[in-house]
């Protein structure tokens, strides 16, 4: 079984941290959602691996209602 990294493991968070904000640049607050939903799903797509999802998605919730 895989573990979700919690190590950084971006070259340049930063960059990718202001990709994101500015993809969402002139949109809607539906719209954002929408983005948001999508690239979710674009990217645990990408891991494939459903046990490091349901780590992530943990994590996740963990960082917004602790």
């Amino acid at each position: 079984m895989n573990t979700l990294k919690h190590e950084l493991n971006l070259a340049r968070p930063d960059d990718v941290y202001n990709l994101i904000v500015d993809a969402h640049n002139g949109l809607t607050a539906e719209q954002s959602e929408k983005l948001n939903a999508a690239l979710v799903l674009l990217l645990a797509n990408h891991v494939g691996d459903e046990d490091v999802i349901r780590e992530a998605v943990a994590a996740a919730r963990k960082s917004v209602t602790a």
